[in-house]
């Protein structure tokens, strides 16, 4: 059994929090949150913890909290040589503190508090500084996670921005259709299943064979109609650039 403490109490630690719990290889020793409250409903209360001098004993140590405080929170940790690993796609291992043995765990999905995801589908991406923690923490990964990958940090940071564009962005962009939808009266429900049938496709072709629409075609007429109906300066500057990147991608192929 591997002995884990998360600390924080963010949406990454409350589903690292559930998923711990259900492994059977694992055994969740205590949560440190600055508020009992927010975790009361997953975690024993003489489980949470909220002064650093309460620590217990671990196996490995994972910090969830907002990458700026990444850095702060390990140099606060009341040990040392423990493995203790920070849960963030753009944060360095270097950044936390030499104390302790240095690890990487970072779940690559976006993750909602009051959204149920499935963890055995979460790429689990890990780095660590010598060949028996990263063991330690692939058997930690391993028990919750189908898709474990072994990424350095260069690699983790790239990483980290294309997610930023396949995921926060594509997001924004569903927010700007639902926005026009709205000012022209007609439901965002009607755009769902194209939503779905894009998401899905991307499954069997590359993006580069996915792509669709009037940039691809570069239907000109099309484009112009598009640029009259958006009201919204901004929304034409997001047109205008995706259109552009779109054509000048295919000049490249």
């Amino acid at each position: 059994m591997i002995l884990i403490t998360i600390i924080g109490s963010g949406n990454v630690a409350q589903h690292l929090i559930k998923a711990v719990s259900k492994s059977i290889d694992l055994e969740l020793v205590q949560v440190f949150a600055r508020t009992k409250e927010s975790i009361l409903h997953l975690v024993p209360t003489d489980k949470i913890i909220s002064e650093t001098s309460q620590f217990k004993d671990a196996d490995l140590y994972l910090i969830a909290v907002s990458d700026d405080a990444i850095s702060n929170v390990s140099h606060l940790l009341p040990f040392n040589n423990k493995l203790v690993a920070h849960t963030s796609g753009s944060v360095a291992i270097d950044e936390l503190s030499n104390s302790n043995r240095k690890a990487v765990f970072y779940p690559l999905q976006t993750l909602s508090k009051n959204k149920e995801v499935n963890f055995k589908e979460i790429p689990l991406c890990l780095e660590a500084q010598n060949e028996s923690d990263l063991k330690l923490i692939k058997q930690v990964a391993s028990s919750i996670s189908d898709k474990v990958f072994e990424v350095n940090s260069e690699q983790r940071k790239s990483l980290h921005v294309a997610a930023v564009f396949v995921s926060n962005f594509v997001n924004h962009l569903y927010k700007i259709g639902n926005d026009i939808c709205i000012e022209h009266n007609v439901p965002f429900d009607i755009l769902k299943p194209l939503i779905q049938e894009t998401a899905k496709k991307i499954e069997l072709l590359s993006p580069n064979e996915a792509q669709t629409g009037p940039a691809k075609r570069k239907d000109s007429q099309t484009i112009n109609k598009h640029l009259e109906i958006l009201t919204d300066k901004n929304q034409k500057e997001i047109y205008k650039i995706l259109t552009k990147s779109i054509i000048d991608n295919d000049k490249k192929l």
